[in-house]
């Protein structure tokens, strides 16, 4: 007896026959129903989403961490912070609610996830408000942008969230997915700029908070919803349709003011690298170097803002190197060159008559501090005067070639406005029986500056006159 020909068109081909099995062995490679543990799930989310008792001490300080740690500018301690937050609870409540068409469970959700938002946002004002540490550090500053990464890793962190608590055997993905999607920090910078009025902080902060929570919680609706989790209450296919279609118009609002701040980002890390490459490639000149730099970036163009020492460059060289912006694709940046004016016919008598007056001021600073040693060491006041005269004759026969104080001035107020006068000499100093001549810059101050700007400044003196034993007598 032989087969039909319709019998034999049924069975299918071994490419086909291959194809299956390919199909089947994918199903099973990706499948997440399996292990999948509904009941634990549902209360473990349910468990998280109250915030009473520990739950919501845990809360307080955990804020209270957070916000040291952005104050500290630690990432460990708010790492720290967001592993013991329980924030991810409600929000999760809310995608199961979501998802299951579970309506009194949305209700105790969103009730706990506004009660939280609520408590962190004052616990980290209140902070803000009491701590010495008014700056903004930059683990703070980091939360205030929020771009469309932000939206990739929330919505990544939510999967892997939900899919590990979904598990009957739970893994350690739970802690990551804490420290990744970032909950605590940004309601501590919100805190911050609530604190201090500043309102660009707050608003950017809230809405890095807001993608995280929009974004998780669309996360758990779709694995929820993937797994085919029991539904609490069934609706029509037309209201399905209008939440689905809600959901989509909310998640897509969220995300749409982060792509623009995204584009800023990449756009302002192209221009600093640009403006970087420039620079390294443009500014080589044997005397004249750039001490100061300040890259700005905007839409419009940008700017560069350089501080230069030594030898001013010439129009025609400024000219030359506006040119070259555009071969780096810097043509809308504006480049400030900023650089002293060269010394004129009067640098002479100026320096005589700076000399003088510090020669008044540095004997009676001197005799000020030493007035009540000068009655017990007859000694020490000789070894004074002797200084003082040292100096004095050093001032008067200073050599100006050597030491181009007023070209020097000029430069060093630029960088230091609160400067009043310099003056520059090498005096003659006898220590441990060694004779020798040593630079010495004596600076006056309108207002005296921190002792780091005095370490900067004789830093500065000595590279500009290759003087590396040079002090400096401030007053």
């Amino acid at each position: 007896m032989t087969a039909s020909p319709d019998a034999d068109t049924m069975l299918p081909s071994p490419l086909e026959r291959d194809d299956l099995r390919f199909r089947a062995r994918l199903r099973l490679l990706f499948n997440l129903r399996e292990d999948a543990d509904e009941i634990g799930t549902r209360t473990d989310i349910r468990r998280g989403i109250e915030f009473k008792g520990a739950n919501l001490w845990a809360l307080i300080f955990a804020i209270l961490i957070a916000s040291i740690g952005l104050n500290t500018n630690s990432a460990a301690v708010i790492i720290g912070a967001m592993l013991i937050s329980p924030l991810m609870g409600p929000i999760m409540g809310l995608g199961l609610a979501l998802g299951t068409n579970d309506i009194e469970l949305f209700r105790r959700a969103f009730r706990n996830l506004v009660v939280a938002v609520s408590i962190s946002v004052v616990t980290s004002a209140v902070y803000f408000l009491l701590t010495p540490l008014d700056q903004a550090q930059s683990e703070l500053l980091a939360r205030t942008r929020p771009t469309l990464f932000d939206v990739l890793i929330a919505m990544c962190g939510g999967l892997i969230g939900i899919i590990a608590s979904s598990r009957r055997e739970k893994t350690n993905a739970i802690p990551g997915v804490a420290i990744a999607t970032a909950l605590m920090p940004p309601l501590c910078t919100a805190g911050y700029g609530l604190a201090t009025q500043n309102w660009s902080y707050f608003f950017g902060a809230f809405y890095l908070f807001f993608i995280n929570s929009v974004f998780i919680c669309l996360a758990t609706v779709i694995i929820v919803r993937l797994l085919h989790f029991q539904k609490a209450s069934y609706i029509s296919p037309q209201q399905e349709s209008r939440v689905k279609f809600w959901m989509a118009f909310f998640a897509i609002a969220t995300m749409l003011p982060s792509i623009y701040t995204a584009w800023n980002v990449v756009q302002e890390s192209l221009f600093n690298s640009r403006a970087q490459r420039f620079l390294s490639e443009n500014f080589h000149f044997k005397q004249t170097q750039l001490i100061q730099r300040e890259i700005q970036y905007s839409p419009e163009g940008g700017s560069l803002r350089l501080i230069l020492i030594g030898e001013p460059l010439k129009p025609d060289q400024q000219k030359a190197l506006i040119a070259k912006l555009p071969d780096y694709q810097l043509g809308g940046a504006q480049l400030q060159i900023q650089q002293p004016h060269q010394a004129d016919a009067n640098l002479q008598a100026e320096f005589e008559a700076l000399n003088k007056s510090l020669k008044v001021d540095i004997v009676e600073e001197l005799y000020k501090k030493n007035v009540e040693q000068l009655a017990l060491k007859d000694a020490e006041l000789s070894q004074q005067a002797d200084r003082i005269q040292t100096l004095e004759k050093a001032l008067a026969d200073k050599d100006t070639e050597r030491f181009p104080v007023a070209q020097i001035s000029e430069e060093l107020k630029v960088i230091f406005p609160e400067l009043q006068s310099l003056a520059l000499a090498e005096i003659s100093r006898y220590r441990q029986g060694i004779n020798q001549l040593v630079p010495i810059a004596l600076v006056q101050w309108t207002k005296r500056p921190a002792q780091v700007e005095l370490s900067r400044l004789q830093n500065l003196l000595r590279a500009r006159l290759k003087a590396p034993k040079l002090e400096i007598v401030s007053y």
